[in-house]
């Protein structure tokens, strides 16, 4: 963890210049692409957020301090004090200037430490699989990364979907896992991570047919945690083992390429049983 705390540290000592995500990855020796996905997995917020509430906080400080708004902006990266006010509002509840205020209450991020706790007694189930190309079919919609909790817009639309149009995908499911899926593709490998792509979808070697969308997927290893319990946290629970127990033991990283979620009903009411496939690549 020495590594990831150090990029923490290199985001504190820089939070009035531009931040490279390559830079913060080759800090903590690894992939831009594996640095951006266990980060937000591991402090449940995509690395942009972070960034931004951090400077957010203190720049409050700043503020508080008697610095002037339009300074402080400035300072910060935004191109106007009308622009650090919008931001400034979205996190704190409420103008710069009003954060002056006697008894204002204002929010805080605290800088972020990463510490490897080891206890030994869990048993992580997974497999390694080796798949052949194949495509992503369906239907897609950006929706905000949600790390844990319902994400209302994904949940929407998973409710447009017309049920003769699932029942026409499920007929070229033809490759494993097999069935509807959830599948999660980032949007930019490099860049902001606060949106992705998510497909309601099969994976399958068919042709694509009219009407719905297609995802290349190259042929590669995937690592499948399977899991059980109440929708949607058991499944989301699925990634932090993948952070903070799969990775760290074992000699992968994470991969480029979209994340599949495969869930089906029990017979005990609302828990579900789900595989989570993600593809991945040597360390």
């Amino acid at each position: 963890m020495r590594e990831w705390n150090a990029a923490m540290d290199h985001i504190e000592a820089n939070l009035t210049e531009e931040i490279s995500g390559g830079e913060l990855a080759r800090i903590a020796m690894t992939s831009e692409y594996h640095f951006r996905r266990m980060f937000a997995t591991l402090a449940g917020m995509p690395l942009s957020e972070y960034i931004r509430k951090r400077r957010l906080t203190v720049a409050a400080a700043e503020i508080l301090a008697g610095r002037s708004v339009l300074d402080v902006a400035i300072a910060y990266g935004y191109g106007s004090d009308d622009a650090f006010t919008r931001a400034f509002k979205a996190m704190h509840g409420l103008t710069p200037s009003r954060a002056r205020w006697p008894g204002t209450v204002l929010h805080s991020q605290s800088q972020l430490k990463f510490h490897l706790t080891i206890e030994g007694s869990t048993d992580v189930e997974y497999r390694i699989v080796n798949k052949d190309a194949f495509r992503v079919v369906g239907f897609r919609a950006r929706v905000p990364l949600v790390a844990l909790g319902r994400n209302e817009t994904m949940e929407r639309f998973e409710e447009s979907i017309d049920p003769a149009a699932s029942e026409k995908l499920e007929g070229i499911s033809n490759v494993d896992p097999v069935g509807i899926l959830g599948v999660t593709a980032y949007l930019d490998e490099q860049g902001e991570d606060t949106e992705v792509d998510y497909w309601h979808a099969v994976a399958t070697t068919a042709e694509t047919p009219e009407g719905f969308d297609s995802l290349e997927v190259p042929a590669g290893q995937w690592v499948v945690f399977t899991g059980e319990g109440v929708f949607p946290e058991s499944m989301q629970q699925l990634w932090k083992t993948a952070g903070t127990e799969w990775f760290p033991a074992n000699p992968y990283r994470w991969a480029p390429g979209p994340q599949l979620l495969s869930v089906e009903d029990t017979d005990a009411g609302d828990v579900v049983r789900g595989q989570l496939w993600i593809p991945i690549e040597p360390e």
